[in-house]
């Protein structure tokens, strides 16, 4: 394996998914709390309630509960020998309405606890400033990213925690996945965690006008704080991060690969072309034409753009799918994704296509275009895990997983052989966390398991499954050791 010295390995958590302590030393309400949980196996999806249900389930309340364990679980990184640690920070602990007048004390020394213990273990902070959440105060009050005056809002929460951090924490991430907050597929996810619309689900109408609006603010939003980092801090790395949905034509027909072309434009090209280029691509204006909207670009916005191009660029990587113009394909989904099942590729228990290689094209694809550092910031196998007790020992034979993880680390050694200069690898979910988009905990992705279930029982222990010790080896052999 092809990796340098200095090459970041770790995994990657979101707390809205992973941290609990919901309204914990006066956290507000965010987006997350207000979502019931799903069943992706059964097609049924999560739920937004405006008003709290006292019978229902909201899984982020509680989580897997970093905040009571993130000594025990930063101590359990650290043995498998991570370098890197790519976390959030939860914007609604440090402003709980999200325009407050000033931070709240509790929640910045929270996370000074944090970075001072993942620094004493060697490890650094990766911090994301938006991960699919946002203070629910702001959808209430504003509709979310459907209005301008978040750009402001979030500006100040971004520069008040880089302020803090900025001597332990030197990378960081605007918006998570904000690439999929345009699409016209129109998922609750899409409008919810990403740009804070308000509606239950099913009830939550939006216009390619509102979407648009939306993407463009973040991309402001973005730009602006990267502006400042690079002004104030010129030793700090700023990135964006995307979802990255690798796709093919199903077939050779010209009509599938033209419109491939225009899917990875759309869904991949479109909003990272903005945070690397500094601009909107020449083609935004013909899918600004089919949608009959343009994003609310005012005087300024363009040369901020210009001003605040990221350092690196960031992505998930979990599976590829097809496109294709033929109506008799049978269709596959995954991260908030569809397209046609590919007949050449395995699934996972909830249909993700397992596609490796790909993730060797993608980043060929990626570096081919920008010529920046990159990092593989989510990849990850969500499956259903079986504890067995051995010896009075509970343990976890989850090689599955392994093989996943070997696979596509093994195809990330051969893109640095291809000349990418890839620079970090963080796992998805390497303890177990709360799904994003079914809001099940039995969808386990974790290298440690976490006893904690759908109907919230459980007592919160943690146990290291065998995939634990696959990645231990790996990183060890990796720096040869």
């Amino acid at each position: 394996m092809s990796f340098p010295k200095d090459f970041l390995w770790g995994g990657a958590t979101a707390a809205n998914q992973y941290e609990g302590a919901w309204d914990v030393d006066g956290k507000g309400a965010s987006i997350d709390d207000h979502l019931r949980g799903g069943d992706g196996i059964h097609g049924i999806p999560r739920q937004v309630d405006i008003e709290f249900d006292p019978d229902a389930i909201y899984p982020s309340w509680e989580a897997t509960d970093f905040y009571h364990h993130y000594e025990e679980d930063i101590a359990l990184f650290a043995e498998m020998g991570w370098n890197v640690f790519r976390m959030s920070i939860n914007w609604s602990r440090i402003y709980p309405n999200g325009d407050d007048a000033e931070p709240l004390e509790a929640g910045l020394a929270f996370y000074d606890k944090v970075f001072d213990c993942c620094v004493g273990h060697g490890i650094q902070p990766l911090v994301t400033l938006s991960h699919y959440e946002l203070p629910y105060s702001l959808v209430e009050r504003y509709n979310g990213w459907a209005s301008r005056d978040l750009v402001d809002f979030f500006f100040t929460y971004a520069k008040t925690v880089i302020d803090r951090y900025h001597d332990r924490v030197k990378y960081w991430l605007t918006f998570n996945e904000n690439n999929l907050g345009w699409s016209d597929r129109g998922t609750m996810l899409s409008t919810s965690m990403l740009q804070g619309f308000t509606g239950r689900r099913d009830e939550i109408h939006t216009t390619p006008q509102m979407r648009l609006n939306a993407l463009h603010y973040q991309f402001v939003a973005a730009a602006k704080i990267v502006k400042y980092v690079h002004e104030n801090y010129p030793d700090l790395k700023m990135g964006n991060m995307d979802a990255f949905l690798t796709s093919y034509p199903y077939t050779c027909d010209p009509a599938d690969v033209l419109e491939n072309q225009k899917h990875m434009r759309q869904h991949n090209w479109y909003a990272s072309d903005v945070q690397v280029r500094g601009k909107y691509p020449a083609y935004a204006k013909a899918f600004w034409r089919e949608w009959g909207a343009e994003p609310d670009i005012q005087d300024g916005d363009l040369e901020l753009l210009a001003e605040g191009k990221v350092d690196f660029y960031s992505f998930s990587y979990y599976m590829s799918n097809t496109v294709t113009t033929h109506t008799d394909v049978e269709q596959t989904e995954g991260n908030m994704s569809m397209g046609g099942k590919n007949p050449y590729l395995k699934a996972s228990d909830w249909g993700w296509q397992i596609d490796p290689i790909g993730l060797r094209w993608t980043l060929n694809e990626i570096y081919d275009r920008y010529e920046i550092p990159l990092m593989v910031v989510e990849n990850g196998f969500g499956a259903l895990d079986e504890v067995v007790v051995e010896d009075g020992i509970e343990r976890i034979h989850d090689s599955y997983r392994s093989d996943y993880l070997k696979a596509h680390v093994e195809t990330m050694g051969q893109a640095i052989d291809d000349g990418v200069d890839l620079i970090g690898y963080t796992w998805w979910g390497p303890i177990d966390v709360v799904s994003a988009g079914t809001g099940e905990m039995r969808k386990r992705y974790g290298f440690i398991y976490v006893d904690k279930h759908d109907d919230g029982t459980g007592d919160l222990h943690r146990v290291r499954k065998d995939s634990f010790f696959e990645y231990q080896k790996i990183i060890s052999e990796a720096r040869g050791a």
